[in-house]
């Protein structure tokens, strides 16, 4: 079974027009450990995803899942 945390990180920040540094100086963490969390080389702490969610004002299943999220495009139907 993977352990795999599979995030919209990025999604969100290019949005909101948020850079990783001003992520990372909002949340108290390095701006790597930003990056690290956006490619899945770093799972966050049940505390830093839901410090992150209230960041970006949404769900932390917004943010984060389990699961693969759908590609960008692929959820429309005709």
């Amino acid at each position: 079974m993977s352990e795999t945390i599979y995030n919209r990180i990025a999604v969100l920040r290019a949005e909101r027009g948020v850079s990783r540094r001003q992520l990372a100086e909002a949340l108290g963490v390095h701006y790597q450990t930003v990056g690290y969390l956006e490619r899945g080389e770093y799972s966050p702490s049940l505390y830093l995803a839901l410090r992150m969610a209230e960041y970006f004002e949404v769900p932390v299943e917004v943010l984060f899942s389990i699961h693969p999220f759908p590609r960008i495009g692929a959820e429309r139907s005709a």
